[in-house]
């Protein structure tokens, strides 16, 4: 189930938000976050850590008043066929999270691409403050998949000489970014929840407002 999880918060982590900068000049920044994942079954409980790169881009300012995007652009991975010596028969019900940043406001979010998903379409969609990718799934033991290109466009609504920085949602296991399930077999198959967020929590993109 360790690997279970570490391998999955990998793949669900790499997938929120992606964009193209509009009128501006972009800025693009490649690092290492670090999450931290929880994941609890009949009474037992894994912890662990797992770190994944991410790319990350937005344009270096706006104006106040103006719309603009940012982008994470997910990479292709492979969900594990086994895990601490137990076939993985599925992952499914992936949700990730990221908060509508300080001064700004949500206009619209679509997704792009994507392979692998199963057979119902991923969802992108604004739940309270944060923004929600979610993949119903279910993603086979050992099959390939590409989470879905997420782009968020969003309106600078701070005063000029501010900034708008976009980071994961997640602060702890009682307040995750992300969340998915993982179907182990063991004599019967045992759904896993998983819990993780980024710690620390970098901030992705900073565009100034002007």
């Amino acid at each position: 189930m360790k690997s279970t999880s570490r391998r999955f918060a990998t793949i669900a982590a790499l997938a929120l938000v992606p964009v193209l900068a509009l009128g501006q000049t972009a800025t693009a920044a490649s690092q290492t976050i670090t999450f931290k994942v929880r994941a609890s079954a009949l009474g037992q409980t894994a912890d662990l850590t797992l770190d994944q790169g991410l790319d990350s881009s937005a344009p270096a300012s706006v104006a106040s008043g103006g719309t603009f995007a940012v982008t994470l652009d997910p990479a292709p991975n492979t969900v594990p066929a086994s895990g601490g010596g137990r076939t993985i028969s599925e992952i499914n019900t992936i949700a990730l999270k990221l908060p509508v940043p300080a001064n700004s406001s949500f206009v619209s979010a679509t997704l792009a691409g994507g392979a692998g998903l199963g057979s119902t379409p991923p969802t992108v969609a604004k739940v309270g403050n944060d923004v929600v990718l979610s993949v119903k799934g279910p993603l086979k033991g050992g099959a390939s998949f590409e989470l879905p290109t997420v782009t968020i466009n969003l309106k600078a609504t701070g005063a000029s000489g501010s900034s708008v920085q976009t980071k994961l949602a997640g602060t702890s296991y009682d307040s995750p970014g992300l969340t998915f399930n993982a179907v182990v077999v063991v004599i019967f198959p045992i759904t896993a929840p998983a819990k993780a967020y980024p710690d620390p929590s970098p901030v992705l993109t900073t565009t100034a407002i002007s």
